[in-house]
């Protein structure tokens, strides 16, 4: 071999890594129904907090909206007291799947 044919395959390698690189990466982002699977799975943790604080009864809620976005639960609405604010968010802490909840009830 002369040195312009190792010049001409010697780049070959780096530009079969520069595609396979790129061919991974789409292919996390351009799987198919993948982020559908993640709303599924927060609508089963809405679900599972609505239940949980219906389950408390203690807690006196008179206007609740639970909204969950990749396992982080936001309430929000009106309850009868402090301590029902803090057992709402201690409720919604014990559905799987729940990463964090984001407290923003109120008083009524």
């Amino acid at each position: 071999m002369n040195g312009s044919s190792i010049k001409r395959f010697g780049s070959i390698p780096v530009l079969l890594a520069a595609l396979a690189g790129g061919a991974l990466t789409g292919c996390t982002s351009g799987l198919p129904g993948f982020g559908k699977v993640e709303a599924v799975q927060d609508d089963v943790i809405t679900a599972g907090v609505h239940s949980a604080i219906r389950r408390d009864p203690d807690l006196k809620v008179s206007d609740l909206d639970v909204n969950t976005y990749q396992g982080i639960v936001r309430l929000q609405g009106f309850v009868s007291s402090a301590d029902s604010v803090a057992a709402a968010a201690s409720a919604a802490r014990t559905v799987n799947g729940v990463k964090s909840v984001r407290n923003d009830l109120r008083l009524k």
